[in-house]
């Protein structure tokens, strides 16, 4: 059993260059292309998400790998208009293999801050490790032993979304009302974006209070 962090590696991408784009296609519109200029972006985009005309940020991309718990993708897994997800599938990653450590691995709950309650998640995930190895060195397959597997076992996820879904999800994801193993995750990413792309991501609002030694690292 290996109890680890939750992380998230953000494919590199220029904000700059994405608005600049997102400009040029937008300005299709009006046949205004003339009008570019080094920041012309700036204040064309403000406007159009001011005005709610946000159909403009589809037309770019970004893709995030994160490893985080089952228990978080389920929620962002909801998110499909704009969003595309490739997910570790319990149904054919067999953690009793080398490839995976021979071990499970679970995303630590820093939210549960009892000791007593956390020692008891603890001794839950030792023992569904336990049993998960007794019917995998027992001949069953993947698709028996991952019942028992429970929302805190760690998966990789990779999630595609065009920008104006990516400002859709933090807008929704990043509150007090949310999941804190989403806010761990979810926070730093519009953070890095309200610093690449301000123009865009600036006014998306997040739970403050939020522990920053909480957060998942962006790597």
């Amino acid at each position: 059993m290996e109890i680890i962090e939750p992380w998230i590696q953000v494919e590199p991408f220029n904000g700059i260059d994405i608005m600049k784009k997102i400009e040029k296609a937008c300005r299709t519109c009006y046949r205004s292309e003339g009008n570019i200029t080094e920041d012309s972006y700036k204040n064309l985009l403000k406007n159009c998400i001011n005005r709610g005309h946000e159909s403009v940020l589809e037309h770019e991309k970004i893709t995030v790998r994160m490893q985080c718990s089952i228990n978080t993708y389920k929620d962002l897994t909801r998110h499909r208009a704009g969003a595309s997800f490739s997910i570790e599938s319990t149904r054919y990653c067999r953690y009793d293999k080398d490839k995976f450590g021979n071990n499970i691995k679970f995303i630590n709950p820093v939210y549960i801050t009892d000791e007593n309650n956390y020692n008891a998640w603890k001794e839950c995930m030792e023992n569904i490790e336990k049993y998960y190895m007794m019917m995998a060195n027992n001949g069953a397959k993947p698709d028996e032993c991952r019942t028992l597997l429970p929302h805190s076992v760690a998966a990789e996820v990779v999630m595609t979304c065009n920008i104006r879904e990516w400002k859709h999800v933090l807008e929704l994801r990043c509150s007090k009302m949310v999941h804190p193993e989403i806010r761990q995750l979810l926070i730093p990413l519009l953070l890095k974006f309200k610093e690449e792309m301000p123009e865009i991501f600036e006014n998306v609002s997040y739970d403050e209070e939020f522990p920053k030694e909480w957060y998942a690292k962006i790597i």
